[in-house]
């Protein structure tokens, strides 16, 4: 790419994110040098101006998506220079496009492709005659025609000739970028999706699709989560979906669409020979070219947008429970729970070593309650569990009940319980790295492990498992899977490299979502510790096989450890940072011992003494903020909701009765929320505050636990609507709440 295209992009990523171009400039240098966005964002921050790494996944993303502009209009340019049709015009035009549909529109009738009737009718010598008409529309057609007609070239009569030179003008119009670009805007600003059912199709699946057998909403205004429920509703062949305009406007003669067509190849109707020819022009090309191509193309845009709002759902959601707060270096209970197959047991140590497991029988059909309350209480004592982490799926509330029990049977063993999200524990259990990790285990003994350790630490569990299997999201198997997977990816390595990682205990899994590194480099770490010992400082990384500076660089200020030989190197200080320190203990006369964790001491230091020519004054700022807190966790603190006692089924739900709850998703529309009933409840966003919410994420995050009131229950179509705002009365009959739930929305 030439520089002054590189400079281009810069100015308009600039202009984009409103910061200065030289921000940008070398945030890109850094980018293509082969940085991560969390070292950028946390380590070179004098370079960016501060960009932070929300900015700097918007620029990466832009970036990508400009340069293939850049590739893709340079490549239209040599097609129509090859063509010998590249004007002066043209270029500029090309050169001047900012948008990859206006590069199209404009290579459209340069494009190569099948014959058309338009390019037949120009072979038959019939572009004469349209050109004719539509520059004199004082001209008989009838007349024009007759001087046409060639039995030779399958122009038989008058018809034929003047059919092919609608073709003609027909094509021209439907290729002309200007034209195409303000139908496009107004169809987006003026076009209704309606959407109907198809005949014989609304009993079974068709039946999840009935709110939408008769609907229709402005194009520009339907949420993404309806938008999605349409197309999965077409893709099932349940419901037919139309882009029209309003009835007012569909019934105007001529159509505007027609109109707009005419006024833009200035056809006026004056009532001449070719006036009414001209006409049925401009309703032919918009009927059989142009609508059914724009129709295509903003319903595309349409479900392009939905799946891109979906996926920065399922992004906000994993980012919250990513984060969400750890138990800590605590021995765990986790109790998969199960009916006929039983409850998985697997107890894990402090560190998240398996220390035993077993599989017991307290529900049907064997029941053996007391033998089960034995056989876990003779665990809990043997591996000095102090937390019981039971899953959230089928026969829960059942075994949430026996843990209950048992910790008021056996007071003496100070046992705690807690209900944790399951998603993905059974996609972790028939997992490659399930079996590397535990290759005698027994699958179904894996997912209680997971249920286990996500309890200690949610974070390094969950990094084991695909992001798109912990099912946090909307539609997830129905959006752009590419960048489905770009984005979790993204808000995985984000999530790990804020919190920072253990060098000494971490599973090859979540090094890999390490600045800098990658699943071999991961491994390659994880075998030289279990050959070596624990690493006694950072700087022992540079022994591990294939670990170079450049991945030094990227990866130490992300790792930690933990009673090494120098204390920073369990801090986010970067080691190329640690001549800054010496120079603080210098002026301090103190050992670093010394002033780690005394904020006293680091209150009386000026950070500008310290900057120099390649660290300034944020990096100076983040040090000593680090040294004030090293290490410190951007996690909340771990808090556990409790369920009632005898609320377990939908019918122990009445309105009126408020609830303990963890939030499971959070959708643009409301957030959902588990209060122990195997069926999450709905918060409505207009029910989550007092005030006006226009994005849930305002108030609520996944894993959060909260107080709600219930408002409504349907038991046939188990559904549960619930507020935060709990002074709201519970409607007294049957109102519309649930009305308002969203179909389809969970996978």
């Amino acid at each position: 790419m030439t520089d002054h295209i590189t400079l281009a992009l810069i100015q308009r990523i600039a202009t984009e994110l409103a910061v200065a171009p030289q921000q940008i400039a070398a945030a890109v240098q850094l980018l293509d040098g082969g940085a991560t966005v969390p070292f950028i964002a946390r380590y070179r921050k004098e370079a960016t101006g501060n960009l932070d790494d929300t900015q700097l996944r918007t620029l990466d993303t832009r970036l990508v998506y400009l340069r293939e502009l850049e590739a893709r209009r340079a490549t239209i340019l040599n097609s129509i220079e090859e063509q010998g049709k590249l004007t002066e015009t043209l270029r500029h035009a090309i050169n001047a496009a900012q948008s990859k549909q206006l590069l199209e529109d404009l290579y459209l009738p340069y494009k190569p492709k099948r014959r058309t009737r338009a390019q037949i009718a120009r072979e038959a010598g019939l572009e004469p005659l349209a050109h004719a008409l539509l520059s004199d529309p004082s001209l008989e057609p009838q007349d024009e025609a007759k001087r046409f007609v060639n039995a030779e070239y399958n122009i038989p009569d008058v018809k034929a000739a003047l059919d092919g030179a609608r073709d003609i003008l027909s094509e021209q119009f439907a290729e002309t970028a200007e034209l195409l670009s303000k139908l496009r805007d107004y169809l987006w600003q003026q076009g209704i999706v309606s959407s109907t059912v198809i005949a014989d199709n609304t009993q079974d699946e068709g039946e999840k699709f009935r709110d939408y057998y008769n609907y229709a909403q402005s194009i520009r205004l339907i949420p993404s989560h309806r938008a999605l429920a349409l197309f999965r509703g077409r893709g099932a062949g349940v419901l037919q979906l139309k882009l029209t305009l309003e009835e007012t406007l569909e019934t105007q003669m001529p159509h505007p669409g027609e109109a707009m067509i005419a006024e833009h190849v200035g056809i006026v109707q004056r009532n001449r020979a070719a006036d009414i020819w001209l006409a049925s022009v401009c309703r032919w090309c918009w009927r059989v070219k142009v609508q059914p191509q724009l129709e295509n193309e903003l319903l595309t845009q349409l479900r392009e947008q939905a799946e891109h709002d979906a996926i920065l759902v399922f992004a906000r959601n994993l980012k919250d429970l990513l984060l969400a707060a750890p138990a800590g270096p605590l021995a765990v209970m986790g109790l998969d729970p199960g009916l006929r197959t039983g409850v998985k047991v697997a107890i894990v140590d402090r560190t998240g070593k398996l220390l035993a497991t077993d599989t017991i029988y307290p529900h049907e059909p064997r029941r053996d309650w007391h033998g089960s309350i034995a056989k876990l209480a003779h665990l809990a004592q043997t591996t000095q569990a102090s937390l019981i982490s039971i899953g959230n799926g089928t026969a829960s509330r059942e075994t949430d009940k026996l843990a209950s029990e048992l910790i008021q049977r056996h007071p003496e063993l100070k046992l705690q319980k807690l209900v944790v999200s399951e998603a993905g524990a059974s996609v972790y259990s028939a997992s490659e790295f399930a079996a590397h990790e535990f290759p005698e285990l027994d699958v179904s003994l894996r997912g209680a492990v997971s249920i286990a350790r996500r309890l200690q630490d949610p974070l390094a569990e969950l990094v084991k498992i695909e992001p798109k299997a912990i099912g946090v999201g909307q539609y997830q198997h129905d959006v752009n899977q590419r960048e489905l997977a770009h984005t979790l990816d993204a808000v995985v390595e984000d999530c790990v490299n804020a919190v920072g990682v253990d060098l000494n205990t971490a599973s090859a899994a979540l090094l890999t979502r390490v600045s800098g590194l990658n699943s071999t480099l991961a491994r390659n770490i994880v075998d030289y510790r279990n050959l070596n010992g624990p690493f006694a400082s950072r700087a022992h990384l540079k022994k591990v096989p294939r670990l170079g500076d450049k991945t030094f660089e990227q990866a130490a200020g992300f790792l930690r450890v933990n009673g090494g030989e120098n204390p920073l190197d369990q801090s986010a200080v970067h080691p190329e940072a640690y001549p800054i320190i010496d120079r603080i203990l210098s002026k301090l006369g103190k050992p670093i011992t010394a002033i780690i964790g005394k904020r006293e001491v680091l209150a009386t230091l000026a950070p500008s003494e310290f900057v120099n020519e390649r660290f300034g004054l944020p990096t100076v700022r983040d040090i000593l903020l680090e040294l004030e807190k090293p290490g410190r966790d951007p996690r909340p603190e771990f808090k556990t909701a409790s369920f009632r006692e005898g609320v377990e089924k939908l019918n122990d739900l009445t309105p009126g009765m408020v609830l303990e709850g963890v939030v499971t998703n959070v959708a643009a529309f409301g957030a959902f929320v588990d209060i122990g009933v195997h069926q999450d409840g709905l918060v409505h966003v207009s029910a989550l505050s007092s005030r006006f919410i226009k994005d849930p994420h305002e108030i609520v995050k996944a894993g959060q636990v909260v107080r709600i009131k219930v408002l409504e229950v349907d038991l046939k179509r188990q559904r549960i609507a619930l507020t935060m705002r709990l002074d709201d009365e519970a409607p007294a009959t049957k109102s519309n709440l649930l009305a308002r739930w969203p179909r389809l929305l969970q996978n």
